[in-house]
């Protein structure tokens, strides 16, 4: 599935006028493969091996020329640093207050909200983000250990 994913978006990247360099297609198939929602310096961390002469800000860079294309999504948590998601379909986010481990997962009942909200408010609704804050089974397995 990733390598479907891998060659639409360089499709989209290619459309646009963006040249396709070494660096920027392991960054994309790091993103596409990476279920972590990494940030930049885990992006860099994971690639500086392969690419020793790839700095913090060519990470950021292409980010944000992902980000304008639509391939991918910059998540911001307060403070924290930005976390980057690549856009396959439609999901929201369980993230760990404890650790700040974020799972997917798809709720299609979700979708009827926008509709709603727009019935009742007049808006014309562009969007929707919901984020459920909750504690990982790993921390909470910690969390026991201590207690007892």
């Amino acid at each position: 599935m990733s390598e479907l994913h891998l060659k639409d978006a360089l499709d989209t990247l290619k459309s646009t006028g963006v040249r396709i360099t070494p660096q920027r297609h392991a960054i994309l198939e790091y993103l596409i493969d990476s279920m972590n929602h990494p940030t930049a310096d885990d992006i860099y961390k994971s690639l500086e091996g392969k690419f020793p002469n790839m700095s913090v800000a060519t990470v950021y860079n292409n980010l944000r020329v992902f980000r304008e294309a639509g391939l991918v999504k910059e998540l911001t948590y307060g403070d924290a640093a930005s976390r980057f998601d690549f856009v396959t379909n439609d999901h929201y986010h369980m993230i760990c207050q404890c650790c700040g481990k974020i799972v997917d997962f798809h709720y299609p009942g979700l979708d009827e909200v926008e509709h709603f909200a727009s019935h009742v408010t007049g808006f014309k609704v562009n969007l929707h983000r919901l984020e459920v804050y909750g504690t990982c089974p790993d921390c909470n397995k910690t969390e026991e250990q201590h207690a007892n």
